[in-house]
């Protein structure tokens, strides 16, 4: 029997990454997956590939700093498929790599964007049809070990992820007794296009986040997408507004 068989779950960033590795596992665990993604011929492929493992999912291209197109994605998922169970509020971007006085208002305004007004976004149109359920649901955010932690040359980013954790705590707290748990994930360094960017554009930096990892090596989606796995899952029942680090014992030591 799967973890979240039945339910309804949004994916957002679900065509690539973390999102995508989530979106194949909370298929194969019985869910029916909604993909939200700009990334058209990413997303569609998802949905092959999950459809071929005997899974269910159906991809939308969706900007989630548009409240209109995920208010009306979200308003169509509950009509066609009667609820909206859970969310994996994904979808991120990295952002410009230098100290603080050479980041721009506009490099500001595209990351908050996309990483703290998207997810507010979301959960905000989630809560509101989670309201109207009888069982609630439950909302996972993807903040970042960037959300706990500085890391010098991403002090955007870093604001941005920071932001994550805080409106998860708060939403959490506010919604608790209506049964519905939002949480957040911190992971770490994770194999992912959005990390071979980074390295590749800073020369020694891929030997050195896994230097300093305790484990000693960067995590695969899928380990990350476990976690999400969970906390979407009713195994996680007495949990919420908690910040999970996934991160290898980075923010150990």
């Amino acid at each position: 029997m799967g973890m979240v068989l039945g339910k309804t779950i949004l994916v957002t960033g679900g065509a690539s990454g973390v999102g995508q590795a989530a979106a194949g596992l909370l298929s194969a665990e019985g869910a029916q997956v909604i993909i939200a993604d700009l990334q058209d011929e990413a997303g569609a492929e998802t949905v092959k590939q999950i459809a071929k493992a005997g899974g269910r999912a159906e991809y939308h291209r969706v900007d989630v700093t548009d409240y209109e197109q995920v208010e009306a994605l979200i308003k169509d998922v509950a009509t066609r498929h009667g609820s909206l169970d859970g969310a994996f509020n994904n979808a991120g971007i990295e952002g410009p790599s230098s100290k603080i006085i050479r980041q721009s208002m506009e490099d500001w305004d595209k990351v908050i964007k996309v990483n703290l007004q998207g997810v507010f976004i979301c959960m905000k149109c989630e809560i509101e049809q989670m309201l109207k359920q009888k069982n609630g649901g439950s909302i996972v955010n993807t903040s970042s070990i960037a959300g706990l932690i500085g890391v010098q040359g991403a002090a955007i980013y870093n604001a941005s992820k920071h932001g994550v954790i805080g409106v998860t705590r708060t939403a959490a707290l506010e919604y608790a007794k209506k049964g519905i748990r939002i949480n957040s994930l911190c992971p770490g360094s994770i194999d992912t296009p959005m990390l071979t960017r980074l390295t590749t554009a800073s020369e020694g930096l891929a030997d050195f986040l896994d230097s300093v990892v305790a484990i000693g090596r960067k995590a695969h989606p899928s380990e990350i997408a476990e976690g999400a796995l969970w906390l979407l899952s009713e195994r996680s029942s007495y949990v919420t507004g908690i910040a999970l680090p996934i991160d290898g014992g980075f923010t150990a030591g």
